[in-house]
């Protein structure tokens, strides 16, 4: 009989592109000082997230193999989560393609 585990599909994680990467790694480490200035240590941030130390670990090096949800979590202990929102807030170049095409409908 084989286990579970032998059986499960592999998990995919993304992939992501190495000029993107630097991105994630970026916000890895500001997420490691923003914790840091705020006295913030693995054993609190678990204590308030649940997230493992390893894990942890992983999002302050901007893993793209952690889930999107762990770091929302660790950014709303930092008080950081509202930042988040502002992502794709102005969409300079949509709006540019659409007044292209808003201007050559006439």
């Amino acid at each position: 009989m084989m286990s579970k585990d032998k059986d499960a599909t592999p998990k995919r994680g993304a992939r992501v592109f190495p000029r993107n990467m630097k991105i994630l790694h970026n916000l890895g480490e500001n997420i490691a000082l923003a914790m840091k200035r705020r006295g913030i240590s693995q054993e609190m941030m678990f204590s308030r997230t649940g997230i493992s130390k390893p894990t942890l670990r992983k999002i302050t090096k901007g893993d793209s193999s952690v889930s999107i949800g762990h770091y929302v979590n660790v950014l709303a202990v930092l008080g950081l989560l509202e930042d988040l929102g502002k992502v794709a807030l102005d969409d300079e170049l949509g709006r540019k393609l659409q007044d292209i095409e808003l201007l050559n409908k006439n």
